[in-house]
């Protein structure tokens, strides 16, 4: 049978670190704790682990199909069809998992996927005026809430950011908690945030 075309929009969601139990189940950790795309969607695509003299090298991913998948404390544990024992499970460990960024569920209101939020562009305020401030690069997991770590940096007409660095040519970053108190507006048509930190 022929593999289907992997799809352009994957995005990584968590690596298998083990296998559980004896039927051929699988223990993923997530990379975040936004898991409702790996509970969710039935076609996961997995990489195989690059040793560190390969990094950089594209690894394909070939498409599993999961018959169940649940929360097991912080991390998921999943079966995938066809796999029914230990041995196949355990080695699958240290392979990524990829799902299509097409096939997630439908976020609540008020809720975003972190991946929506990379690349968007934020703004700050000064003296009460919206400024723009620089670019959403990463959301980081906290216990209480995620962190927009957010590049200082300009735009051009054309929309290239420019990110701003310091003596030893690293750029300049804020960690921005994401709440409702400072990140006010989320407009993800114009891939934009509004927030009340001070630029």
């Amino acid at each position: 049978m022929k593999q289907p075309a992997i799809p352009a929009d994957l995005v990584e969601l968590g690596r298998i670190v083990s296998a559980y139990g004896v039927r051929g189940w699988v223990k993923i950790q997530p990379h975040s704790m936004q898991t409702k795309a790996l509970l969710n969607v039935k076609t996961w695509w997995l990489k195989t682990p690059r040793p560190e003299s390969q990094a950089g090298v594209f690894a394909s991913a070939s498409p599993r199909q999961v018959q169940t998948a649940k929360q097991h404390g912080a991390t998921i544990v999943a079966q995938f069809e066809g796999l029914d024992n230990r041995e196949l499970a355990q080695a699958l460990k240290g392979h990524t998992v990829w799902v299509s960024r097409a096939a997630f569920p439908k976020a609540d209101e008020d809720e975003f996927y972190w991946v929506d939020l990379i690349g968007c562009r934020f703004f700050g305020e000064q003296d009460g005026q919206a400024q723009s401030m620089g670019q959403v690069m990463e959301v980081l997991d906290n216990s209480a809430h995620s962190i927009l770590v957010v590049h200082r940096g300009s735009w051009d007409a054309e929309g290239v950011f420019t990110p701003e660095k310091d003596e030893q040519g690293k750029p300049l970053e804020e960690l921005v908690p994401f709440v409702q108190a400072i990140v006010h507006t989320v407009d993800m048509s114009a891939r934009e945030l509004h927030s009340h930190w001070a630029v």
